[in-house]
């Protein structure tokens, strides 16, 4: 009963033990069930099939005492009920009838209506009932987690880094609890922040950015895929590098209305599992010139284009040319005519500054025609190692990108 944070990982670890799982949750996205293996049921359906219930539902208006008389009669006899949520969700009085009666077998419970419990509480004395006190947070060991989490939180949030535990961040949907969204989207947020921070460097002194599209191309609809957190890291993305402006999840469009930012969102739903939350993200920066020309798309705009490979951020087309590169480290891009040995004279530049390669793509028209090379290094080469990249007859631009 609940399918948010606790109760997906109950379910996924149920499904370890063998077990066919159900959950009843009227919030919870059908392919994010899909993916764990589990079934979606009403109410009544769950009542009436299942021999364990783990219940994570909140204490809302709409929940106290749902388990009472009438759900316990509707029960097929003998199921396991074990609460770990809230005590006022079950009738406690219901209960302890309906385990008199036979129709529950065992109960475990971690919270009461009133909490502790009196002494004399019957339920609390009942020889087929379990009890824990609902002290888990106020153990040492937890009291130390929450102050590593508070602590990291203040030090990401001045880094304007993605928030796991905001709750302020408009971005994130009411309906849908905000730590599955953003754990679900981390990869991709780092994705669009990257994305925003490469187009943007490849603008001709970095200003005059007004018009960006961003295409997210998803196997999901748009009412299971909510990009708001991706429009304010994509936002964070194109307007750092040029600017003295600090941008996090709360301010990015009040930062992108303030400077003329005008972001337009467009969505290609294909076809496949929705399993992954985005198949790949694209942006595009119209009406301004490129530092490097191979970066303007065959429509005109400044292009790049990435998705999450192993979970991490990869650079996969600039203009009209595919790539495969990783942006762990810093690009630098390299248009050439397609030859053999460039990229051994390239690397071994590199190498005489002691400056990690990390990754490496080419793509190319055609064989011996025009290619860009993208090259992914751990440090910053300097000047003159730049230069000499330059000062290969077969290269014909290039640009040294920070991430």
């Amino acid at each position: 009963m609940g399918f948010g944070k606790v109760g997906s990982e109950v379910a996924r670890r149920a499904k370890g033990l063998g077990m066919h799982v159900i959950a009843h949750d009227r919030y919870a996205l059908a392919d994010r069930a899909c993916a764990i293996g589990v079934e979606l049921v009403t109410f009544k359906e769950e009542l009436l099939t299942a021999d364990f219930i783990s219940m994570h539902k909140p204490l809302t208006p709409a929940t106290p005492k749902m388990f009472n008389d009438d759900a316990f009669s509707r029960m097929k006899t003998g199921p396991r009920i074990a609460n770990v949520a809230r005590g006022g969700v079950i009738d406690e009085e219901a209960l302890l009838r309906a385990l008199d009666s036979g129709i529950v077998a065992q109960a475990a419970l971690d919270v009461f209506t009133e909490e502790p419990p009196p002494k004399e509480s019957k339920l609390v004395q009942h020889e087929n009932v379990t009890v824990t006190p609902h002290i888990g947070a106020t153990t040492t060991e937890a009291q130390e987690g929450v102050a590593l989490e508070i602590a990291e939180a203040v030090v990401g949030a001045l880094k304007g880094e993605l928030a796991a535990t905001a709750v302020t961040a408009p971005m994130v949907p009411v309906q849908v609890p905000s730590q599955i969204v953003q754990s679900e989207l981390a990869p991709s947020v780092a994705l669009t922040e990257k994305l925003g921070r490469l187009a943007v460097q490849l603008v001709v002194g970095g200003r005059g950015v007004k018009f960006v599209k961003v295409t997210y191309a998803s196997a999901r609809g748009p009412e299971n895929l909510d990009t708001r957190l991706l429009r304010a890291t994509l936002t964070k993305g194109l307007i750092e590098p040029i600017s003295s402006v600090f941008v996090n999840l709360l301010n990015a469009d009040f930062s992108a209305k303030k400077g003329g930012l005008n972001l337009r969102e467009e969505r290609i739903v294909l076809d496949g599992s929705p399993e992954n939350p985005l198949e790949f993200i694209q942006v595009q920066i119209a009406n301004v010139e490129s530092k490097f020309a191979s970066a303007i798309s065959d429509s005109g705009e400044i292009t790049v284009e990435g998705r999450v490979k192993d979970g991490k951020p990869h650079l996969t087309k600039i203009g009209s040319f595919g790539v495969d590169v990783s942006l762990e480290g810093s690009p630098i891009l390299c248009r050439q005519i397609d030859q053999p040995g460039m990229i051994g004279r390239v690397g071994s530049i590199k190498g005489e500054e002691n400056v990690n390669v990390n990754f490496m793509s080419v793509g190319r028209i055609a064989p011996r025609k025009q290619a860009v090379m993208t090259i992914g290094v751990d440090e910053d080469p300097s000047v003159e190692a730049l230069k000499k990249i330059g000062e290969i007859p077969a290269i014909e631009e290039f640009a040294f990108l920070m991430l």
